[in-house]
């Protein structure tokens, strides 16, 4: 991603920082979330030691992943021990978050903002998956809705599954049949919100691609 934005004109360190900063903030936004969900299942009196476990899992690598990020760029051009100096890839990684400017990745009011952003994402999938639990006839559940979709971003989160197809839809339904969700509409508003959210976007950026390869 940095090479190809680098191509395009944009300095080298800023798209480094762009990306550092939009890692942080998702992450950021997620570990949020994730709490928020916690609480509300404690409300609802339906925290139960696996969701905790789950829950707390996720906390512990939306904390890991922007820190372990920071640190690559805090080291800048620092020598790697012995054991990792050989391994071309890593080598190179460090390199590359090293370029990013100090002031752009700790600009606390930009990370504020993408942090926020990142938030009214996952709100705005739960608002849809509201909505297609009231096309199919139930009553508006905003919150039951909330729950479904961050049990299946942060399954998808943890699970080694690209774009978390299956995971993401199995764990949805089980946690929206568990909060009384009828089994056939909350899988049925499970499959409408992901082919909103994750096949339809697809469509334009496949001509996208194709485009760019053409002009290629």
């Amino acid at each position: 991603v940095v090479e190809r934005l680098a191509a395009m004109g944009t300095p080298r360190g800023t798209a480094v920082a762009a990306l550092l900063v939009s890692m942080i903030g998702y992450y950021a936004s997620y570990g949020i979330l994730a709490l928020v969900m916690l609480l509300v299942l404690w409300l609802h009196h339906a925290a139960t030691a696996l969701l905790t476990g789950v829950i707390t899992a996720l906390l512990l690598v939306a904390i890991a992943v922007p820190a372990l990020a920071l640190w690559l760029r805090s080291r800048g051009s620092q020598p790697l021990p012995p054991k990792v100096e050989h391994l071309g890839p890593v080598r190179k990684l460090v390199r590359i978050v090293g370029e990013a400017p100090a002031e752009l990745v700790g600009d606390r009011r930009v990370l504020g903002l993408v942090t926020l952003f990142n938030g009214l994402v996952f709100l705005a999938d739960s608002a849809t998956l509201a909505v297609c639990l009231l096309a199919l006839g139930l009553p508006l559940l905003p919150a039951t809705a909330f729950l479904g979709l961050m049990a299946g971003s942060i399954t998808s989160t943890l699970a080694p599954v690209p774009l978390g197809l299956g995971t993401f839809e199995a764990s949805s339904t089980a946690m929206l049949v568990a909060l009384n969700v009828p089994f056939e509409a909350a899988l049925t508003a499970i499959l409408l919100l992901r082919g909103l959210t994750l096949w339809l976007p697809l469509i334009p950026s496949l001509i996208m691609m194709r485009s760019e390869l053409h002009a290629k």
